[in-house]
């Protein structure tokens, strides 16, 4: 199995151990999965039709990340409405207000010691949930107290920050001299603020091969986040890793499983960052089976699979960050 790393199980076992999974998940959130499509990729089918004004993603430093990532290499900036500064920010959300958005994502790139800048947009997002009342989920970097505590004040809605779990990557991959002790705590400072919190997990971000996501598995459920998104390693053109195939989808589904067995109560999706095509098909028909309970732009084959099993199925217009919130709330927000 490519990508397989350190987990090691056979077909036999990767079956059972979804089929323990689905049981875990339908006895905590019931037979129920949510669908979502924000609106910074366009997504169609009979089912769903995105809409581009309902939930972009902005990025605080444009196109600029010090750390030139050999995965992204800054290129998924690119596609990001750019504000550099705080009144700048607080008019691209307003224009999306204007254009009948209902929240967006708030990211960028890092800076050398890992952290998105967002110290100084702390006061515009504050007026951008109390003045326009939009949906705000940031996605940062390596976070410290007083950001954490910043962000909680300011009332943001959720906060997403991928999670590592081994030093080599950190290092090779993100270029980043620093080690998963930075990781908890940045976990710590979240959980502390009391701000909702939703790890990511990347799988096969060690050139394709899993390498600590386990690990990170370990340290996020110490720290009983809001809820857990696992995304996947796909190549992008431009990139350090552009020729780098991805991990398999039953690598990706072994890593989903031992989630849902570490973290029974927590709510998991399968984000917007993954391999398109056939993979994604196999990798979103294997999450549906083993209970999965969001999936962020899913293949049609997928909602047939859900359909096929009975599940009550939703769409949604927002990140899917905001699963914490959503699984427990009946009527979700299109």
């Amino acid at each position: 199995m490519r990508g397989r790393g350190l987990v090691d199980i056979s077909p036999e076992e990767l079956g059972g151990l979804v089929l323990q999974s689905r049981e875990a998940s339908w006895s905590s959130f019931g037979r129920r999965i949510l669908f979502y499509a924000p609106g910074f990729v366009y997504y169609s089918n009979r089912y769903f039709r995105s809409s581009q004004n309902s939930f972009p993603s902005v990025s605080v430093t444009g196109s600029f990340c010090s750390l030139n990532c050999d995965h992204c290499g800054g290129k998924i900036l690119r596609t990001m409405i750019p504000a550099q500064t705080p009144k700048r920010l607080i008019e691209v959300c307003s224009r999306i207000k204007k254009r009948g958005g209902v929240g967006c994502l708030v990211s960028g790139g890092c800076l050398p010691d890992g952290s998105v800048p967002l110290g100084k947009f702390i006061d515009s997002i504050s007026f951008v949930k109390r003045k326009l009342n939009l949906i705000i989920v940031v996605h940062t970097g390596l976070v410290d107290e007083q950001t954490a505590r910043g962000l909680k004040k300011a009332g943001v809605d959720a906060v997403s920050v991928d999670i590592i779990g081994s030093d080599d990557t950190i290092r090779e991959i993100y270029k980043l001299d620093a080690s998963t002790r930075a990781y908890e705590q940045t976990l710590g400072a979240l959980r502390d603020s009391a701000v909702p919190f939703t790890p990511h997990v990347l799988v096969g971000l060690h050139r394709g091969n899993l390498k600590g996501e386990v690990d990170a598995l370990r340290l996020i459920a110490k720290y009983q986040p809001s809820a857990l998104i696992l995304i996947a390693f796909f190549p992008v053109k431009g990139t350090a890793m552009e020729g780098v195939q991805p991990p398999s989808p039953e690598a990706i589904t072994s890593i989903l499983v031992k989630a849902r067995l570490m973290m029974p109560n927590v709510p998991i999706a399968l984000g917007c960052a993954r391999p398109k095509g056939k993979h994604r098909v196999r990798t979103d028909t294997l999450a549906i089976d083993a209970g999965v309970n969001a999936i962020a732009f899913p293949s049609v084959e997928a909602i047939r699979r859900a359909e096929a099993l009975g599940l009550e199925t939703s769409f949604s217009t927002l990140c899917c960050s905001m699963l914490y919130r959503d699984i427990f709330n009946p009527e979700i927000v299109c």
